[in-house]
C-alpha cells in the first residue's frame, strides 16, 4: 500500500510538525483541528516556518510553495475519510484517543490505517475501539518532528505485518529512521528517559543543585545537547506528568512515580515553553 494521502488528527506543536513533514515527503496533507481559529493558526505558522527556511538557504521558494499548497486544514472529521494512512496527535489522555478511534474507524475508508503518535500510551486499546485492529499501530514522532530522525514504529498484538510495513516505508520516505518496538509503556526512548527526568526533579527537590547547575552539568559531564529542565520545558510538564504516570501504573517501579514538585507546577498551570512558563521563563 503506497501512502498518498495523510490525515493528521491534532493541529498542536507535534500535529503540525508531522503535517509538515509528510507534505515534504510528497504527501497530501489534511490537519482537522478542533476550531477554525486553531487551524487558521496552523497554516500561518507553517507559513512563518517555510518562509524562515527560504531566508536561511534551507528551501527554494519553489519548495516551500509546493509544500505549503500540500497542507490543509479542516475541523471536520468525515473530511478524513479519503486519506491513507491517519496520525493521531492529540492530548494524552487514554479516554480522548479511544472514543477518537471509534469515530475514525466510522469516517475513514476501508483499507487505510489509523495511527496514534502517543508515547506511552497502549495502542492495543486504541485498536480494539475499531473493527480494523489489524490496520491500527504507533507512529511515534519525536519533538520537532521536522528535525528529529527517529521514529518507534509500535506493533500491538494485533497488526498485519502489511500495515508495519506500510507505516515503516511512510516514515523511511520521510527522511525518518524508523525502529520497530513492542506495545509497551514508554517504548524505548521515554521508557529510558523518563526515570532520567523524574530523577533530576527529585534531586532539584531535594536541594543538591539548582536546576541550572543541573542542566550544565548533564550537558557537560555526559555531552547531553540539552539538560533535563530544559528538555521538560520543551516536551511540556504535563504530558511529561502524563508519561510518568502511564509507565508507573503499568511497571510500578518508583523511578517512574512523578515527583511531587512536577505535579505541582502542572497544578499550578507552568507547563514549560507552550505556556510560558515551566522550569524557566520563556516570557522575555
Amino acid at each position: 500500500m503506497t501512502i498518498n494521502k495523510v490525515g493528521v488528527l491534532g493541529s498542536g506543536i507535534m500535529g503540525s510538525g508531522i503535517a509538515e513533514v509528510a507534505a515534504t515527503a510528497g504527501a497530501q496533507v489534511i490537519v482537522r483541528s478542533r476550531s477554525e481559529a486553531t487551524a487558521d493558526g496552523m497554516l500561518v505558522g507553517l507559513e512563518k516556518l517555510l518562509a524562515k527556511q527560504v531566508e536561511r538557504g534551507k528551501k527554494t521558494q519553489d519548495e516551500a510553495d509546493a509544500i505549503r499548497a500540500r497542507v490543509s486544514a479542516t475541523t471536520a472529521l468525515a473530511d478524513l475519510a479519503d486519506c491513507d494512512l491517519i496520525i493521531e496527535s492529540v492530548v494524552e489522555d487514554l479516554a480522548v484517543k479511544k472514543h477518537l478511534f471509534a469515530e475514525l474507524d466510522r469516517v475513514v475508508k476501508h483499507g487505510a490505517i489509523i495511527a496514534t503518535n502517543t508515547s506511552t500510551l497502549p495502542v492495543i486499546e486504541l485498536a480494539m475501539e475499531t473493527s480494523r485492529p489489524d490496520a491500527v499501530c504507533g507512529v511515534h514522532f519525536f519533538n520537532p518532528a521536522p528535525a528529529m530522525s527517529l521514529v518507534e514504529i509500535v506493533r500491538p498484538l494485533t497488526a498485519s505485518d502489511e500495515t508495519i510495513a506500510t507505516v515503516t516505508a511512510f516514515a523511511t520516505a520521510c527522511g525518518k529512521e524508523p525502529v520497530e518496538v513492542k506495545d509497551q509503556a514508554g517504548f524505548i526512548v521515554n521508557a529510558l528517559l523518563f526515570p532520567y527526568l523524574n530523577n533530576a526533579i527529585r534531586i532539584l527537590e531535594q536541594g543538591v543543585a539548582t536546576k541550572e547547575g543541573i542542566d550544565t552539568a548533564m550537558k557537560g559531564g555526559c555531552g547531553f545537547p540539552m539538560g533535563p529542565f530544559a528538555l521538560l520545558d520543551l516536551v511540556g510538564l504535563d504530558t511529561s506528568l502524563a508519561i510518568l504516570e502511564a509507565l508507573y501504573a503499568e511497571f510500578a517501579d518508583p523511578n517512574y512515580a512523578p515527583v511531587p514538585l512536577l505535579k505541582r507546577m502542572v497544578a499550578a498551570g507552568t507547563l514549560g515553553r507552550k505556556t510560558g512558563t515551566g522550569f524557566y521563563d520563556y516570557r522575555r
